[in-house]
Parts: structure tokens; sequence; C-alpha cells
């Protein structure tokens, strides 16, 4: 069903230290994510889920082991590099918006374009055609307090694909909305991932979602892998 592997992690560990005070947050995780992959995330609080993510997002650095995406190291990328990853290849959403109240859902959407030197008619192009793709054509020029919060959701997600990166990266993006709009996200992703073969990485504390949306599901516990399940 999949190809080759888009994500591998081998031994990846995080350590954060206070002071004298070590805490092992990922210990030995090792990932084989086949492009065109919605991969489920499972775990208690403090499990290392998140670490995770901020590790395959480049937003933190690995203490030990690696990360490679579509064969490249990610895990030795330079700071400069790293923001190219993340502008280019990688896309995140989470449980709170980040959305600029300021700005209609269509500036939102185009800001990312704005560091890739994307001329402003451009950009704003763009944007209309990824709001149209979550469905908010017509509220593109409402600020974020005239949308719900489904609405503001969307705009998130369409702020992440908005750069056509290889993998979605969502961090609970349902954890602050009620269980019908939560369903009406997690059918966007899951159509993104069918339609547009967009690699998808969901955490949730919400199993039955990840038993409904995910192929596979990891389970973390103290910064190790507990087991995987693939979802009939």
């Amino acid at each position: 069903m999949f190809s080759s592997p888009l994500i591998e992690t081998n031994d990846l560990g995080k350590v954060y230290s206070t002071g004298r005070i070590q805490v092992k947050a990922l210990d030995g995780i090792n990932l084989s994510v086949p492009k065109g992959a919605f991969l489920g995330i499972a775990g208690p609080s403090g499990s290392g889920k998140s670490t995770l993510m901020n590790l395959l997002g480049g937003l933190d650095t690995p203490t030990s082991g690696s990360i490679q995406v579509a064969g490249r190291m990610v895990s030795s990328l330079n700071h400069k590099e790293l923001a190219l990853y993340r502008r280019f290849q990688v896309g995140m959403i989470f449980q709170s918006f980040n959305i600029i109240p300021a700005y209609t859902a269509k500036e939102n959407v185009a800001l990312p374009l704005l560091f890739s030197g994307v001329p402003k008619r451009e950009r704003l192009r763009r944007a209309e055609a990824v709001l149209s793709l979550v469905g908010l054509e017509e509220r593109k020029d409402h600020r974020p307090s005239e949308l719900s919060g489904g609405e503001q959701q969307r705009v998130a997600v369409a702020r992440a694909l908005i750069n056509s990166p290889d993998i979605l990266l969502a961090d609970e993006p349902t954890g602050n909305l009620d269980s019908r709009t939560s369903q009406g996200i997690l059918n966007l992703l899951q159509e993104m991932n069918r339609t547009q073969n967009l690699t998808v990485l969901l955490i949730s504390h919400e199993g039955y979602l990840l038993k409904k949306y995910a192929d596979d599901i990891i389970y973390l516990h103290d910064g190790r892998v507990r087991e995987s399940e693939a979802v009939e």
C-alpha cells in the first residue's frame, strides 16, 4: 500500500537537564513511517509524545540517535537548514490555534509565504486556494474573533498546508473542540491524507479517534514505544 519510508528514526533520545536533574523524555525511539501513512501516537501525559513531535518538526534537536526524512539526516541540520526544513517540508498544528487576531483568515494562511519571498498577490491567491480546500472560501476575510473554534483550527490547518509540505504533524489538534467539530477536523486531515498523499502524524488522548482515522498507532510510555497496533 505504501512506498519506502519517508520518516525514519534510529535510537532517538532526548534528555532535558535542570541543574543536576536529568529527565529522559525519549529513550531509544525507532520509527519507520512510509509516505502517505496516517500514524496515530498515544500515551499518557509525560510519555514523550510532544517531544517526539517537536523533534520530527525540527523545533528541537535530539540528544542522541538520528532522524531521517526522505533520506536526509534532519537531526544533523544547522539552524538555517532546520528553518528551511520547517518552512517547506513539514507543517504543524497544535491544540491552540496560534493564529493572529488582527489578521483575516486569508492573511493568517498567507503569512508563511511572506518568509519565502512570495509576492503579496501570489501569497493571497494561494491562501484563497488552500482556504477553499478546507471549506473556508466564504470566511476568508473574517478575523479569528468572527470564526468558530472549528473554523479557526481549519485556518491553522490551511496555514500548515500552504507550502505543500510532505508531512503534517498534529499535536492534540482537537483538544479545544467539541466532539462534532473534532470529527470534522479529523475528517479533513483524513481527506488530505487520502487525496494529497499527505503523511499525517496525529497525537490524541482520544483512543477511539485514533482507531477511527489512523492506519497504525504507536503507544508511548516513559519515552519508549510500549507497543504498536495496526488498525483494521
